[in-house]
């Protein structure tokens, strides 16, 4: 049965200073691709059969006692260093929010779903092959235990696009997904652009009370400041957890960042083939400003233009301390994070920590081994001897050079050898995600709608989420 929520979406207080209703798109044809059963199950709505699915998340008719019209957000942002005063929601809404068992907010919002007062030239559609692309990326994060919006629904909406970055005429699509938050850095900038201390104030108020209540405090600058440091923290740990899975974002815009610290809104995102700092997603940042060895400069950059955004409510001063804990908080996360993908004990001592990492990364990039196939081999240290053995590039820790890293992945105890049994570490080869695997797995729905390939994808990813679980 249908859940209903359990009281008024709490976004809706804040509607008339941050969104625009906006009427759905009545799109010509309805094929559902994807469903997350898991999270659909998580939130209450597991139930559906999919003429009820279809309902709600492709002609988006309002879920019972949720939000009466779709939101279209309103928000500001630097693109590529530039200030764009001219953004929001071009092509998506907020379509409802609902709470897990836990009592957690999430937001179920779309990408695709049709032309907004936020679209300029925009048609505010999607293609599939984009559509396609999210669902593979966001579950391959997850996966891999990256803080990570999660996709919820693809549904196919019989429409002929043309861009720019694909073969045109293509299909067309609307995608949803589930959120911790839709409230971005931009949306902060917007009301600091427009002098808006009120609205910057009842930001800050929704912020704490639904995603960081420990920032909580009886003054609004002393909120204000609680609330930066929490939001520095979770976004240290989200890039952490980037540069350990060897995720490239792509689009590092201060609109593409939440007070969550949740990876979301990517659009030309690649995984490292191998090891390679100056690697970038995107072919439009021509100068690297994105590549991924500067994501974690570029997240705390987009931090400091947030604690711009909030000088009406808080000193300078006050702002610049709440900032402090990002490197900290960042080289936990990516120790954290690299240990949990090689299936390790951590150390217990940062600073021993990170001499590891260094000598272990230093050595992946000097011999080019194969980034997602070098963590498959290594799950479990000393455990792993076999894998290493027979993997593909055995003569790679066979050389002299791999010494001082076997050497020290040896020290390190294993976290989950239980786990070297599960059928996925049973297999030569992990699962992957680079840009030449989802070209195999789009071009047989081009040529042939056959989604087959896709469909063993999705399971393999999930045998990875469960062997890879904290």
């Amino acid at each position: 049965m249908l859940r209903e929520s359990p009281s008024t979406p709490p976004f809706l207080a804040l509607a008339d200073h941050f969104a625009d209703a906006v009427e759905p798109i009545e799109f010509p044809r309805h094929v559902l691709r994807f469903r997350n059963r898991r999270w659909a199950n998580a939130v209450g709505l597991g139930d559906l059969d999919e003429p009820q699915w279809l309902e709600h998340f492709a002609r988006f008719v309002p879920l019972p006692g949720n939000l009466p019209r779709p939101l279209a957000l309103r928000y500001h942002g630097h693109q590529f260093g530039t200030y764009n005063p001219q953004l929001g929601d071009g092509r998506g809404f907020l379509f409802a929010q609902v709470r897990d068992s836990s009592g957690r907010l999430l937001d179920l919002g779309t990408k695709g779903s049709g032309q907004t007062p936020w679209s300029r030239r925009g048609d505010g559609r999607l293609t599939l092959k984009g559509g396609v692309r999210e669902v593979l990326a966001a579950s391959y994060l997850e996966a891999l235990g990256v803080h990570t919006s999660k996709p919820f629904s693809l549904v196919e909406t019989g429409e002929q696009l043309h861009r720019n970055d694909e073969p045109s005429p293509t299909r067309s699509a609307v995608l949803v997904r589930l959120s911790e938050s839709h409230v971005r850095f931009g949306t902060f900038q917007r009301c600091a652009y427009f002098e808006d201390r009120e609205g910057l104030a009842r930001l800050v108020d929704y912020c704490v009370a639904e995603f960081h209540p420990a920032a909580d405090a009886p003054d609004m600058a002393a909120k204000a400041c609680n609330l930066l440091e929490q939001v520095t923290i979770a976004t240290a740990h989200m890039i952490g957890q980037w540069m350990a899975a060897g995720f490239v974002h792509g689009v590092m815009n201060t609109d593409n960042f939440n007070v969550t610290g949740e990876t979301f809104d990517f659009g030309p995102w690649r995984f490292l083939p191998v090891s390679d700092p100056n690697f970038t997603a995107a072919y439009f940042d021509e100068n690297g400003l994105y590549r991924f060895g500067r994501q974690p400069t570029q997240g705390a950059w987009a931090l400091q233009q947030l604690a711009s955004a909030l000088l009406p409510l808080a000193e300078a001063d006050d702002l610049a301390r709440s900032l402090i804990p990002y490197e900290t908080a960042y080289q936990t996360a990516f120790a954290a994070h690299t240990h949990r993908l090689l299936g390790l004990s951590s150390a217990g001592d940062l600073p021993t920590d990170l001499t590891f990492l260094q000598a272990f990364f230093g050595w992946m990039t000097q011999s080019g081994a194969s980034w997602p196939q070098v963590f498959f081999d290594l799950y479990g240290g000393a455990a792993s001897t076999d894998r290493m053995a027979a993997s593909p590039q055995a003569a790679l820790y066979q050389a002299g050079d791999f010494g001082p890293v076997r050497d020290a992945l040896a020290a390190r105890t294993p976290s989950h050898p239980d786990r070297l049994s599960l059928p996925y570490f049973q297999a030569a080869a992990p699962v992957t995600m680079l840009v030449e695997d989802v070209e195999s797995l789009w071009d047989p729905i081009a040529a042939d709608d056959d989604w087959s390939a896709f469909t063993a994808k999705l399971a393999h990813l999930e045998a990875a989420r469960t062997a890879l679980a904290p």
